[in-house]
């Protein structure tokens, strides 16, 4: 592989594995981590296979990584997870609320069985359209929207009653 051609592979995909690995952990950081780390065993490799297969490969080589530190980071993550910021200024009540919402909101995603969470989350943050998510997930578009419609109920659900308590 030479260095054009890695360039290319680098600009063209590190911004979708890092969100694929951030979707999955929810820390940016540690996201932007693994998939500078799979890129450089990518390089270190020097692998002349074709790009679509290179693009897996990297999936697989970020997956791994993503495995073997989370196992060793369980506690870092957790405590990285649970820091809110609000810049907003709003007032009291309002700021509580929303931390509160946000912490169920936040609670409930954790708790989304993962291949749930995932398409949620690239089809809500990352504004992916379905076949999108279908082709970087290589799934039908069926399966996605079986899973995103299994999230949105998930959600309902873990939501409800705290919704409810706002209304009255």
């Amino acid at each position: 592989m030479t260095k054009e051609h890695f360039k290319i592979l680098f600009e063209q995909h590190f911004d979708t594995v890092r969100n694929y690995l951030y979707y999955r952990i929810g820390n940016q950081e540690l996201a932007t981590d693994i998939a500078q780390e799979a890129f450089m065993r990518i390089w270190e490799k020097q692998l002349t296979i074709s790009t679509e297969n290179i693009i897996g490969l990297i999936y697989k080589i970020a997956g791994d990584i993503l495995i073997s530190k989370y196992r060793r980071q369980q506690v870092e993550i957790k405590f990285q997870k649970s820091l809110i910021t609000n810049p907003l200024d709003y007032s009291p009540e309002e700021e509580f609320q929303f931390n509160e919402l946000h912490n169920k909101y936040e609670k409930a995603i954790s708790i989304m069985p993962e291949k749930q969470r995932l398409v949620f989350l690239m089809s809500r943050n990352d504004e992916l359209k379905y076949s999108e998510i279908a082709e970087r997930l290589n799934l039908s578009v069926k399966a996605v929207e079986k899973r995103m419609n299994l999230a949105i109920s998930f959600l309902k659900v873990e939501m409800k009653e705290y919704v409810g308590k706002l209304r009255n």
